[in-house]
C-alpha cells in the first residue's frame, strides 16, 4: 500500500473533482491521500467528508508557492483548519496576485498576436483559481501550441514572451502562517529546483531551522539518487519524508496518481509520522 499527498482538484489546475480523486484514490486502495490545490482550500471540505465515507485517511492541504531570496519554493501545509477565517484572508492576497498576473500575461499574448480573451480562460477553468495552466490548455486548443509543455516553453514559462511575476509571500512567512493554522509545513518537490542537488542542502538546512517539518522526498521527477540525497537531508535535519504524485488529472497524464502502478509509489509508512506530527501540533 502506498500514499498520495500532493493533488490538485478543479479548484485549482487539476481535471478532476474532490469526488473523482477520492473515487480514483479508493480505487488505488491507497492508504492516506491529501489534496493540496493551489492557493485554496475550496474543495477541502468535500474531499474530507467523501474521503472519511470511503474509509480513506484524507488530510487537509494546500500548496502555496513562496520566495527564498531569487529562489521560487512551493510550500505544502498539511491537517490546515481549512475554516479558519483567517487563512482565508492570508491567501487572498495569493488569490487576487493570481487573478492579475492572468490579465497581463493575456495582455502578451495579444501583443504577440495570440488572439485570446478572459472569457475563454474561465470556460477552460470552470471554477476556483485560474493560472497558467488553464492558458496552456486553451493555447493547445486554439492550435497555437501542440502540447501543454510547448506553450510553457514558448509562451508561459520564467522568461519567456509572455511570463509575468505575481505577489508570493516569503518561505519562512509562509512556513509560520502554516502552524499558526495548525498545519506542518513540507517543501515540495525539492529536486524539481535543482536536478544535481547542489542548492537544496543548504536551503533545507536553512528552512529546518525556521520550522520546515518535511521534505517531499517521493515525486515522479525525482531519480533514485534523488531520492537518497533528500532522504540524507531529511535524516541530517530531523524532518518528515512525504511523497506525492501531484497529480492533475488529463492536465498532466504524465503524472499518475500513485497506486496505479505506473507512477510514483511513496510508502505508506511516511503517514504515521505526519500523523504524529499533526497531532502534536493540534495539541
Amino acid at each position: 500500500m502506498c500514499i498520495d499527498l500532493h493533488t490538485h482538484s478543479v479548484y485549482s489546475d487539476g481535471s478532476a473533482t474532490p469526488a473523482e480523486l477520492i473515487a480514483l484514490a479508493a480505487h488505488n486502495r491507497l492508504r492516506g491521500v491529501a489534496l493540496t490545490d493551489h492557493d485554496t482550500v475550496e474543495g477541502v471540505a468535500e474531499f474530507l467528508q467523501l474521503g472519511e465515507q470511503a474509509g480513506l485517511t484524507v488530510l487537509s492541504g494546500v500548496e502555496v508557492s513562496c520566495s527564498l531570496r531569487q529562489h521560487t519554493l512551493h510550500m505544502l501545509g498539511y491537517g490546515i483548519d481549512h475554516t479558519d477565517p483567517e487563512l482565508h484572508a492570508w491567501l487572498a492576497p495569493l488569490q487576487s496576485g493570481r487573478a492579475r498576473r492572468n490579465e497581463v500575461i493575456l495582455d502578451k499574448l495579444r501583443g504577440l498576436g495570440v488572439p485570446i480573451n478572459s472569457d475563454e480562460v474561465a470556460r477552460i477553468s470552470c471554477c476556483g483559481q485560474t493560472g497558467r495552466p488553464h492558458i496552456a490548455r486553451l493555447l493547445m486548443e486554439k492550435g497555437v501550441v501542440d502540447t501543454f509543455e510547448a506553450a510553457f516553453r514558448l509562451y508561459l514559462g520564467r522568461n519567456k514572451p509572455a511570463w509575468e511575476r505575481r505577489f508570493s509571500y516569503g518561505a519562512v512567512e509562509t512556513i509560520a502562517m502554516i502552524h499558526r493554522f495548525g498545519g506542518i509545513a513540507v517543501l515540495a518537490h525539492p529536486g524539481q529546483l535543482d536536478p544535481e542537488m547542489r542548492l537544496q542542502p543548504l536551503i533545507i538546512r536553512e528552512l529546518a531551522g525556521r520550522g520546515l517539518d518535511g521534505i517531499e522526498v517521493y515525486y515522479p521527477t525525482h531519480t533514485r539518487k534523488t531520492v537518497k540525497k533528500l532522504r540524507a537531508a531529511a535524516a541530517a535535519n530531523d524532518l518528515l519524508m512525504t511523497g506525492g504524485s501531484d497529480y492533475h488529472g488529463a492536465t498532466r497524464p504524465q503524472h499518475p496518481m500513485a497506486g496505479d502502478g505506473r507512477g510514483v509509489r511513496p510508502p505508506a509508512s511516511l503517514l504515521e509520522g505526519v500523523q504524529a506530527r499533526l497531532n502534536g501540533r493540534h495539541r
